[in-house]
């Protein structure tokens, strides 16, 4: 059985810090089923950095916007192919020279 992992949002992770300074770290992180280092390592980035600091570390990216990002790259990927296909195309037809017809 997996456990499933919990999300605190920076104002909860912000009202357990100010609760564990009125009622004692100990019964705060029995309370909330925390483990004394993650109380101290939110109390140390909090104090250092302020409300950011509670911020999850991570960057989410927004689905739609992978999305999107990955379908420009792929559209950029086909003009880049159309391009060089113009190129040798071009670089093709000057190599050949012109035929001129021969009069009789």
């Amino acid at each position: 059985m997996k456990r499933e992992r919990r999300a605190f949002t920076p104002e909860d992770r912000l009202s357990i810090i100010q609760e564990g300074e009125r009622e004692g770290i100990t019964s705060t992180c029995r309370k909330y089923n925390l483990a004394p280092s993650l109380y101290a390592r939110w109390k140390k980035k909090y104090q250092s950095k302020g409300m950011e600091g509670l911020k999850p570390a991570y960057h989410r990216v927004d689905p739609e916007v992978r999305a999107l990002e990955e379908e420009n790259e792929r559209l950029k990927r086909i003009i880049a192919r159309q391009a060089l296909e113009i190129e040798v195309k071009s670089e093709l037809l000057k190599k050949t020279p012109i035929q001129t017809k021969t009069r009789r």
